[in-house]
């Protein structure tokens, strides 16, 4: 396999059990057969590492990224934007983009493994791999769903990559995470970001720490080309959640690509036809934005994940497209409405309290005779002047009075 270090390797050529050696370059004779290598995870050793061996030298490399970047695409037309083309919607409309990390973030029993099942048995019905790392589940349960969604047999043995990490990545993990990722997948699924956090002897509410797992073990998943999902959760309590996943806040200032939260509004279940609501925290090519609705919750709504479980032989899992219903409309715009007519009920309330004084009325004075929300009728008299129907003019101790125009007609 190829590589982008120049650092120390270690040997990727299969020993005689079968698992690729972990011996460095210079130590093994395979440097000079010509076998593969691979490099260490990273030049910043694991937390327990440095603490053993204190801070650890900085090797060259190979991928220069301090250079100053050719923006000459950026500036001749040339450059094309990431599109959404992993997974779709009921109308078509991608769900991921490739090459690049988004993430779900949940409660449990939200739908996130659900979600994930969809864009995988898409991928899979149109020809392609898919690697699905669980740190939560086991093949077991994964497999069974997707068989009860519809996946063809031979498509799952073929093309879906199951990974059960039960150990920290190490060198060799590497390589045979790598011969999955040969095979170009579309989609990666990482399933339990906290526990494999944990797994790894991480903090998830070290940021320092989330951008560690995200360059060793996600890392090499985006490099390889296929859109990376990571599923997590949110905490418990709604007023303290915000648009952040459980832990640090790096988990959502890291991503490149679209963070989706999703909140149960039908529990799923044996029998049962739940549903969960998939909104927009984050999208970072901005993409997605477009193709979903203002939502009452400040986001935008991108889908329903409906999960039909009714019928005992059959189990449909769908992702909607957006609809605008009565339960799910705009709260902050209703209420403006609903304001709003209050302020039109106003109007006529004012210019009969202005004609049955007699005189040009204060600001004030006006509020005192008027029925209803100060503000309200402030905006009502504003709208009035504005209008023409109301006139203006100095008062005493500056205040301003308001009159009917000569020869107005009575309301």
């Amino acid at each position: 396999m190829t590589t982008s270090f120049d650092s120390t390797r270690f040997c990727a050529h299969p020993a005689n059990s079968g698992r690729p050696c972990d011996m460095t370059e210079p130590t093994h004779l395979g440097g000079q057969l010509g076998h593969d290598f691979l490099p260490p995870l990273d030049t910043e050793p694991w937390p327990e590492e440095s603490e053993q061996s204190g801070a650890a030298k900085t090797p060259e490399s190979s991928r220069r990224s301090w250079r100053a970047q050719d923006l000459s695409e950026f500036v001749n037309g040339t450059f094309k934007p990431v599109l959404p083309t992993v997974g779709a919607r009921t109308d078509g409309v991608g769900v991921l983009y490739p090459g690049r990390m988004s993430t779900v973030a949940a409660e449990s029993e939200a739908g996130k493994t659900w979600f994930a099942l969809v864009l995988a048995l898409q991928e899979l019905n149109r020809g392609n791999h898919v690697v699905y790392m669980d740190f939560e589940d086991e093949a077991a349960g994964v497999v069974g769903r997707l068989l009860k969604m519809g996946a063809n047999i031979d498509d799952v043995l073929e093309r879906f990559h199951y990974v059960r990490p039960e150990e920290p990545l190490g060198v060799v993990d590497l390589v045979d995470l790598a011969g999955v990722l040969d095979l170009a997948p579309t989609l990666a699924v990482v399933d339990g970001v906290t526990e494999g956090m944990s797994l790894h002897g991480l903090n998830i509410n070290d940021n320092k720490d989330v951008a560690v797992f995200g360059r060793r073990v996600l890392r090499p998943l985006q490099e390889a080309g296929p859109a990376v999902v990571t599923l997590d959760h949110v905490v418990k309590s709604a007023d303290n959640r915000g648009r952040y996943a459980i832990g640090g806040v790096h988990k959502l200032n890291g991503l490149n690509g679209v963070m989706y939260l999703m909140e149960n509004v039908k529990p799923f279940g044996i029998g049962v036809k739940g549903k969960s609501t998939v909104r927009i925290a984050k999208d970072r090519p901005g993409q997605l934005r477009k193709e979903s609705l203002p939502h009452k919750s400040g986001l935008y709504w991108f889908a329903d994940l409906v999960v039909d479980a009714t019928e005992p032989d059959l189990l449909e899992v769908v992702l909607y497209a957006p609809l605008p219903q009565a339960d799910e409309v705009d709260v902050e715009a209703q209420k403006e409405a609903e304001a709003q007519a209050r302020v039109d009920a106003a109007k006529p309330r004012v210019i009969r309290a202005i004609e049955a004084a007699k005189r040009p009325l204060s600001g004030r004075e006006i509020v005192e005779r008027v029925p209803g929300k100060q503000a309200e009728v402030r905006r009502a008299v504003a709208a009035l002047v504005d209008d023409g129907r109301l006139v203006t003019k100095p008062g005493p101790a500056r205040a301003t009075l308001h009159g009917l125009p000569e020869g107005a007609p009575n309301e």
